[in-house]
């Protein structure tokens, strides 16, 4: 394991840049965004500027892998989900061929949206501007007094049109509306690895999406919900204070060992791809104990315990249960597994954002078990929860905040001069330091730079 070196000097820096007024920047232009990402700053544009927000549309949400949903939300044929990539309205929909299909939620005659309601089953879509119907794999099945159409007009030729890539990891299922992204495994790395922590908690090795789900809209960026170790103790001190006072609950049980805690064995990892991780397993297991005690007091807590032991071996098991299915990873864009929940952010504007936040239930343990995880879920984010209204009160500050063009420069240098690399090139920091923050925007200029050249 090797440190990296850098003589970036943020304090330094900040005092000798002069002050830059940018509001819409020419985002096209690749040398006009690199000039906007330094190794451990940004500028505000990149989170106030239309403009760019457009050309992330165009570059991130139209142009990547983006997560739409999870296959358990829609069991059943003709069980579907609305959802959007991007700015794009999608239906994720199970046909009745049982294949799990992303379709755009648009008619192929004059674009009137099919279906409008959020979630339901049904065996066709019909769209009710001229009575066009299609059945649930996206066939066009009957159009209104065909005679109006001509001999060379089809019913194959007019299906719904479907996302160019969509492909399943897990039962996480991922679109993209190009058709030039690589094999999802791929694009996942390391954070496949993740998901697999929260599925093989469940004994069956399968969990369900199908208990609901919370929205907040918050009037910030969409990338402003991160990896990021350093806030809990400030936005979430009540919390953090009162999680360590909690014999009784999971949640409790997990952090009366402060994970956050500068000698904890925690750490911040850049996983590639503008993949990131808050790293607590080594730390989880090493304060197992008290999580154990607390499971084996629930109903079916014991037999959970014992069939992951029987399944996978002691020791993986106990990382398993005490990860408890929380690997705390966001997978980008869009994408984040954080206590007991999948999260989804769907950028709306440069300064408005909604996060869909889904509790996760595992198959093959009590009803107790998942009651408890909904309890925990609905503790920090549900609607009277701890947690949520503190982040989007903090982001909606930021989002204010950035506005104030005087100083335009978000600081992300926390802990680059102490980031080590590992044998497989992942970097590695503190619990607290921005290495998520870095890492993502390494791949955010990336993609938006994409075809051009370095000058």
């Amino acid at each position: 394991m090797e440190h990296i070196c850098s003589h970036f000097d943020s304090h330094q820096a900040n005092a000798t840049s002069p002050v830059r007024f940018v509001r819409n920047v020419h985002a096209a232009d690749p040398a006009a965004l690199r000039e906007l990402v330094d190794p451990g700053r940004v500028h505000s544009a990149l989170y106030t500027s239309p403009e760019i927000f457009e050309l992330e549309i165009e570059k991130i949400f139209h142009s990547s892998w983006v997560y739409v949903g999870h296959a358990s939300e829609v069991p059943a044929a003709g069980d579907f989900r609305v959802r959007r990539l991007g700015t794009q309205p999608v239906i994720m929909v199970r046909g009745h061929d049982h294949v799990v299909r992303v379709l755009m939620n648009r008619c192929r005659h004059r674009g009137a949206a099919v279906c409008e309601v959020e979630a339901g089953r049904e065996k066709f879509f019909r769209c009710w501007f001229h009575g066009w119907t299609y059945d649930n794999t996206g066939k066009l099945v009957s159009v209104t007094d065909p005679e109006g159409y001509g001999p060379s007009f089809s019913l194959d030729d007019h299906s719904l049109t479907a996302a160019p890539r969509v492909a399943v990891y897990r039962e996480f299922v991922f679109a993209s509306l190009s058709s030039d992204v690589p094999p999802l495994e791929e694009y996942l790395g390391q954070a496949a690895q993740m998901i697999d922590l929260l599925v093989d908690a469940s004994p069956d090795r399968e969990i369900e999406v199908s208990a609901g789900v919370h929205k907040t809209v918050y009037n910030g960026n969409w990338k402003l919900v991160g990896m990021d170790g350093y806030h809990p103790h400030y936005v979430h001190a009540s919390v953090v204070s009162m999680w360590q006072r909690q014999a009784d609950s999971g949640i409790g049980a997990t952090h009366r060992a402060d994970p956050f805690d500068g000698k904890a064995k925690t750490f911040t990892r850049d996983l590639g791809h503008g993949h990131a991780m808050l790293d607590m397993r080594e730390h989880r297991v090493e304060h197992f104990s008290d999580y154990e005690k607390f499971l084996r007091g629930v109903t079916g807590g014991t037999e959970y315990i014992n069939a992951l032991q029987a399944r996978d071996g002691a020791d993986h098991a106990k990382l398993l249960l005490a990860i408890a299915g929380d690997p705390h990873i966001g997978v980008f864009p869009n994408m984040q597994i954080i206590n007991n929940q999948i999260r989804i952010m769907v950028p709306l504007e440069a300064g408005r954002t909604e996060v869909l936040m889904f509790p996760v239930l595992l198959k093959g343990v009590s009803a107790e078990i998942n009651t408890m995880r909904l309890r925990q879920h609905e503790s920090f984010y549900g609607p009277a929860g701890a947690g949520s209204p503190d982040d989007a009160e903090i982001f909606e500050r930021v989002q204010r905040g950035m506005n104030a063009q005087v100083d335009p420069w978000i600081d992300i240098s926390r802990g680059i001069g102490r980031e080590k690399v590992e044998s497989d090139g992942t970097i590695i920091g503190h619990i607290s330091d921005e290495v998520p923050q870095r890492g993502q925007m390494r791949h955010w200029l990336k993609l938006m730079t994409k075809g051009a050249e370095i000058e």
